[in-house]
């Protein structure tokens, strides 16, 4: 199991240490707007019985613990039968239990934060060594997620765009601004006129005000998102700039403003974010952009042949050191 299970509940289903401060429509903290399953939750209620809302009121409250589980363990969790569970969660008008896990874990995203992220985390009867572990195969679920699912006529629609486009400006801050800066350094290097801005919001505003309508707008953000992003996104919409997302869902801000967006999940179990799925987007992208036209690529990129070969990018121990002792003359 992913979270460790605080044990059973008892009597229909309370946690009594839980102090949480309810929605109006009894799911969640009230903090920011309805998520997709607030929102089910809210529309199905009238039609769910008292033991059922319950269920799902237990399991959205403490989606940090639960979202990450099977219906078998919510069952074992919540001592219920797995019908019971699959039953309910189709109640709310899910097809099946992975969709309604879906739209859990991207509640968690907007609700969680670093310190709950990781107090979940050390409940868990875990050594540091299975920890790291854990993070390993949620990254590599991410990816074979991405994998399976990513339209790659998107990604070379974005490559498209790329090669048409006058500037791009890649937009992501915080912790995503080191995808940023990858992304736009990549496409630097072939030869597209590519920026991911730096410094303070003031900056941002400033660039994004100087794009016009042949240029490119790639917004990257993940869960609630940075507003400081969305808003360059809409920003530059009511500037005819073309805009491209990249996100975890079809859900969130920047999937609903730019006007296309592509998705690679971000699910973690610590109290970071995991960006190995965008970072192989990221470089699915350089690639499509590559060898789209791959005579300008080749073109580009001969110059710095004879640098990659013998120039002086590389590090070289100096003759006579210790670090040149296994080296021929």
């Amino acid at each position: 199991m992913d979270i460790m299970l605080l044990g059973h509940w008892g009597a229909g289903l309370r946690n009594p240490r839980s102090k949480k401060k309810k929605r109006a429509d009894g799911c969640g903290d009230g903090a920011g707007s309805p998520t997709a399953i607030e929102s089910r939750f809210a529309e199905a209620r009238s039609r769910l019985g008292p033991h059922r809302q319950q269920l799902i009121r237990a399991i959205v409250d403490h989606c940090e613990e639960t979202c990450f589980l099977s219906s078998r363990e919510l069952a074992k969790r919540y001592d219920v039968d797995a019908a019971t569970v699959v039953r309910t969660v189709q109640a709310l008008g899910y097809k099946g239990f992975g969709d309604f896990a879906d739209d859990l874990r991207q509640h968690l995203m907007t609700r969680i934060t670093p310190y709950t992220a990781l107090k979940a985390a050390t409940r868990e009867r875990r050594s540091v060594a299975d920890h790291v572990d854990h993070s390993l195969d949620k990254a590599l679920d991410n990816l074979n997620l991405l994998r399976s699912n990513l339209d790659r006529s998107l990604v070379v629609e974005l490559a498209r765009l790329i090669h048409r486009s006058k500037r791009i400006l890649v937009v992501g801050v915080d912790f995503a601004a080191s995808l940023s800066y990858y992304f736009a350094y990549g496409l630097t290097t072939l030869g597209f006129d590519a920026e991911a801005p730096v410094g303070s919001e003031g900056n941002l505003q400033h660039k994004v005000k100087g794009l016009t309508t042949r240029d490119l707008l790639i917004g990257i953000s993940f869960g609630q998102c940075i507003r400081v992003t969305v808003e360059a996104v809409q920003r530059a919409r009511k500037q005819g700039v073309m805009t491209f997302g990249i996100t975890d869902s079809d859900t969130t801000p920047i999937a609903r403003y730019c006007e296309r967006h592509l998705i690679a999940g971000v699910v973690s179990p610590s109290f970071l974010n995991s960006y190995v799925a965008p970072m192989a987007l990221i470089n699915s992208i350089h690639v499509a952009c590559a060898h789209l036209d791959p005579k300008r690529s080749l073109t580009q990129f001969k110059p710095t042949n004879k640098e990659y070969l013998s120039g002086a990018r590389w590090y070289r121990e100096p003759k006579g050191s210790p670090g040149d002792a296994g080296r021929t003359s």
